[in-house]
C-alpha cells in the first residue's frame, strides 16, 4: 500500500447519470434471489418484498416445510397468511399493480417478515416514494464552517454527501487511509480498490455497512438516477456487491471498524455519524477511540507523523 500522506481538497467525483435498476427473480435453486437489471417501469416496494420474502424461512415463522419444496424462503401465499391478508392482494403489491398499500397492512407485512425497526421504516419509505418530490440536481459542497470545524477535530473526520462521495477530510482522515481522500466515493472505493482489503481487514463488514447506508438511502427517492447510477454500476462490476444487495439490509449501522495502518498498526474506532442540516443529505462521519486505549494511542502517533511532515 502506498504509505504516502494524502491530500485533501473540494473537489468532488461526479459520474454521468444512467437509468438501472433491479427484478426480483426465483432462481432455479431454489432461491429466492434479487437481480439487479434495467427495468421500463420500477417496482420499488414489489422489488424488497420480494427479497425480504426469500429471506424468512418457514422454520423461523413456525411453519414446517413440506418435503418437496422449491423455495428456501417464504412463498406469498405463506407471507400473506401470516400478515392477514389476501395472496392476491399481497401479488398485485409485488407485482406493482397496486401501490397504495395502508399503514396497516405494511406494518403487518413487516411483522410477518420479522423486519426491524429500520427495515420497516424503509418499506413505508418505498410505499410512499410515489407521492414525495423527487429530489432537484444540487451542486454539492462543503460551507467553510464545516471544513474548519472538521480540521479542528483530533480524531479522523469526513463529511460525506447523500450519495457516499467524500466532500471534505481533514489531515488525520487522509492519512489513516486513501479511501477518505477527497472524491472518492466511500462504496466505490470499498468494493473496487484492492487496497480496500488491506485497510479493512473485516472486509465483508466494511462493505456490508457501506450497502446498508446505500439501501436506507434508496428509500428516500428511488428514482434518484444518480444514485440508480451508482447502484448500477456496482452490481455489474463486483459479486460481493450484489450479493449484500440481495440481502435487503437496511441503515446505518453503529460500531467499531477495524482498520489496519501500515505504521501504526491495527486501531479499533467507533464510527459516528452527523447529519448535516440545510443539506440534500450530507453528513460528517468521525471515528474515535477510548482514552489511554492501544487505538488511541496509534492515533496520537499517526497525528505526530502528519505534524513531522
Amino acid at each position: 500500500m502506498d504509505r504516502r500522506t494524502w491530500h485533501c481538497s473540494a473537489d468532488l467525483d461526479r459520474g454521468e447519470p444512467q437509468p438501472g435498476l433491479g427484478k426480483p427473480t426465483e432462481a432455479g435453486s431454489g432461491r429466492a434471489t434479487f437481480t439487479l437489471s434495467h427495468v421500463g417501469k420500477p417496482n420499488h416496494l414489489g422489488d424488497y418484498l420480494r427479497a425480504r420474502r426469500a429471506r424468512v424461512t418457514p422454520a423461523e415463522v413456525g411453519l414446517v416445510p413440506g418435503p418437496r419444496r422449491r423455495l428456501a424462503g417464504l412463498r406469498r401465499d405463506e407471507l400473506a397468511m401470516l400478515a392477514g391478508i389476501s395472496s392476491e392482494y399481497l401479488q398485485r403489491l409485488e407485482q406493482g399493480r397496486d401501490r397504495h398499500p395502508s399503514a396497516e397492512v405494511l406494518d403487518s407485512i413487516a411483522r410477518a417478515l420479522r423486519m426491524d425497526a429500520k427495515a420497516t421504516a424503509h418499506l413505508h419509505k418505498l410505499a410512499h416514494s410515489a407521492s414525495r418530490p423527487h429530489r432537484a440536481p444540487q451542486t454539492e459542497h462543503v460551507s467553510a464552517a464545516v471544513a474548519e470545524l472538521i480540521d479542528q477535530f483530533l480524531v479522523p473526520a469526513v463529511v460525506v454527501s447523500r450519495y457516499q462521495d467524500v466532500l471534505a477530510a481533514n489531515p488525520i482522515a487522509c492519512a489513516l487511509t486513501p479511501g477518505f481522500e477527497v472524491g472518492h466515493n466511500l462504496s466505490r472505493w470499498r468494493f473496487s480498490d484492492p487496497a480496500a482489503k488491506e485497510v479493512f481487514p473485516d472486509w465483508e463488514e466494511a462493505t456490508a455497512l457501506a450497502v446498508g447506508g446505500l439501501r436506507a438511502l434508496f428509500a428516500e427517492d428511488p428514482d434518484d438516477p444518480r444514485l440508480l447510477a451508482l447502484i448500477d454500476e456496482l452490481s455489474s462490476s463486483n459479486e460481493r456487491f450484489t450479493e449484500l444487495w440481495e440481502q435487503a439490509e437496511v441503515g446505518y449501522t453503529k460500531g467499531v471498524t477495524h482498520i489496519h495502518h501500515p505504521d501504526v498498526g491495527d486501531l479499533y474506532l467507533t464510527r459516528t455519524k452527523l447529519d448535516l442540516p440545510h443539506t440534500s443529505g450530507a453528513h460528517i462521519i468521525t471515528w474515535h477511540a477510548p482514552p489511554n486505549s492501544t487505538s488511541a494511542h496509534a492515533l496520537e502517533k499517526l497525528r505526530n507523523m502528519i505534524e513531522r511532515h
